[in-house]
C-alpha cells in the first residue's frame, strides 16, 4: 500500500504530539495536518484530502462528533476517536469510526489500531467488498458473498459466515451502510441478513413474522420493517 495520510485534531498540542510520536514508529504513516478544533479538522479533510483522522471528541468550538456532521453527505476518511472518556464509545461506532482510544494511549493499543486501519484501507482499495473480523489465530478477510446474516451486540456486531460468529468492533449501522443494498436488508433493529440466503419467511402466531436462512437460522422481523422484505425477495 502506498503511505497512510494522516490527519491529527486535538486541542491540547501535547497529545497531539504524542500521537505523532506514536505515529513516526510506522514508516507508512504520514502526517499532513494537525488541527486544534472542529472548525480546522473539516477545512483540513476537505483540502488535504487524509485518509486517516485521529479525531479528538470533546474540543471547544465544534467537537468530532459534530466536526463529522459538518461533512454532510461529503465522504469522511477512516476515523480513529481518541478521548479521555470511554462514555462516547457507542456513538462512536454509530459514525462509523474505525476505533475509539482512551488517553493515555499505549504503544501496543495504538499499534493494533493502526494494523485495523491498514487491513481497512486495503479492503477498500479492492473494491470494498470484504470485511476484516478477528480469528482466534489473526484477522480475516470475508468477502460479502460469504456472510449469512449480521446481528447487534452492543456496541459490536455478531457475523455470522458458514457456520462460524464473528464479533466486529462496529455498530450494525455502520455495517448496513458499507453493505450492498441490493444484497443485504435490514430486517430488524439488530439484524441485517443476505437476501439469497432466505428460504422462507415465516408468520408467527399472534403476528410477527421470522426469516428462515438456508442453515436453518431464524431471524426475527420487525412489522416495520417486514414489506420492505417482502419487496427486495419479490
Amino acid at each position: 500500500m502506498p503511505d497512510i495520510r494522516v490527519l491529527v485534531v486535538d486541542d491540547e498540542p501535547l497529545a497531539r504530539r504524542g500521537i505523532r510520536q506514536l505515529l513516526a514508529r510506522h514508516r507508512d504513516m504520514t502526517v499532513v495536518g494537525e488541527c486544534r478544533d472542529g472548525r480546522e479538522a473539516v477545512r483540513a479533510i476537505a483540502t488535504l484530502a487524509p485518509d486517516l483522522v485521529f479525531l479528538d471528541i470533546q474540543m471547544p468550538g465544534l467537537d468530532g462528533f459534530a466536526a463529522i456532521r459538518a461533512r454532510g453527505a461529503n465522504p469522511m476518511p477512516a476515523v480513529v476517536f481518541v478521548t479521555a472518556h470511554d462514555q462516547f464509545a457507542v456513538r462512536a461506532f454509530d459514525v462509523n469510526a474505525l476505533d475509539y482510544l482512551v488517553k493515555p494511549l499505549s504503544e501496543a493499543r495504538f499499534a493494533a489500531t493502526l494494523r485495523r486501519v491498514r487491513q481497512r484501507l486495503r479492503t477498500a482499495g479492492a473494491g470494498g467488498t470484504g470485511l476484516v473480523v478477528p480469528t482466534a489465530t489473526g484477522q480475516l478477510v470475508l468477502d460479502a458473498t460469504e456472510i449469512d446474516w449480521i446481528e447487534a451486540r452492543d456496541y459490536y456486531a455478531g457475523v455470522h459466515a458458514g457456520g462460524t460468529r464473528y464479533l466486529v468492533r462496529e455498530s450494525l449501522r455502520s455495517l448496513e451502510r458499507r453493505l450492498n443494498p441490493a444484497h443485504f436488508v435490514r430486517v430488524h433493529r439488530g439484524a441485517i441478513v443476505r437476501l439469497d440466503r432466505v428460504r422462507e419467511l415465516r408468520a408467527l402466531p399472534g403476528g410477527g413474522s421470522v426469516v428462515v436462512l438456508r442453515d436453518g437460522a431464524r431471524v426475527p422481523v420487525s412489522r416495520r420493517r417486514g414489506e420492505r422484505l417482502r419487496s427486495s425477495l419479490r
